[in-house]
């Protein structure tokens, strides 16, 4: 029942993105929804938290596997909105690369928190992914084609850090868990750069 509330709420959010952001609609729904999908690829730094946020959720469990990425979304495609409307934001950049951080010192550690901890720490993070998908929303395309492409994409990079997390959680070598730990302290790393040179 919650999952599909969440959902509902989702899609009528995503309704909504041609009107909040009508100055940018444009030419082709599949011309926006490429360049939405291309954008959380583009940049490391959205690939490498995409993919923590469903890592962390595979380790943490139980309620934690689909509600840590469904809140991703659904805050990352508010911010979105909020983003392509010019409302402004500040520190975006910083505020994407201590998630880098956060995120994947997190799960190389294989931190153990409270969902709903976990919950509103992703929800924040989402906030300046979100943001940034939106200000970067080329002004030729549609606000709807284009929010709908960063969501997808950004649901695969999770469901590609929920599957790593489950494969690992279920492997018994030691070796597995420190590819990921090592993978986390690099991707950690990234984020570091990312916030010292924006």
């Amino acid at each position: 029942m919650m999952t599909r509330t969440i959902l509902r709420f989702f899609v009528a959010t995503l309704a909504f993105l041609p009107v909040t952001a009508s100055a940018h609609v444009g030419v082709g729904d599949a011309h926006g929804f490429v360049h939405g999908f291309s954008h959380p690829l583009c940049g490391i730094d959205h690939v490498l938290a995409m993919i923590a946020v469903g890592l962390l959720g595979a380790q943490l469990g139980g309620r934690a596997v689909w509600s840590l990425p469904l809140t991703f979304v659904a805050v990352m495609a508010l911010a979105g909105i909020a983003g392509m409307a010019g409302i402004k934001l500040p520190f975006v950049e910083i505020g994407i690369g201590l998630s880098v951080v956060v995120l994947s010192l997190a799960t190389a550690f294989q931190l153990s928190m409270p969902t709903l901890a976990a919950v509103f720490l992703v929800g924040s993070f989402a906030i300046f992914h979100g943001h940034a998908h939106g200000t970067e929303m080329p002004e030729t395309v549609s606000g709807f084609a284009y929010g709908l492409g960063f969501v997808c994409a950004t649901a695969l990079l999770h469901a590609v850090g929920i599957g790593v997390g489950l494969t690992i959680g279920t492997a018994t070598h030691v070796r597995d868990r420190r590819i990921v730990q090592t993978a986390g302290i690099a991707g950690a790393i990234v984020g570091v750069v990312n916030v010292i040179l924006p």
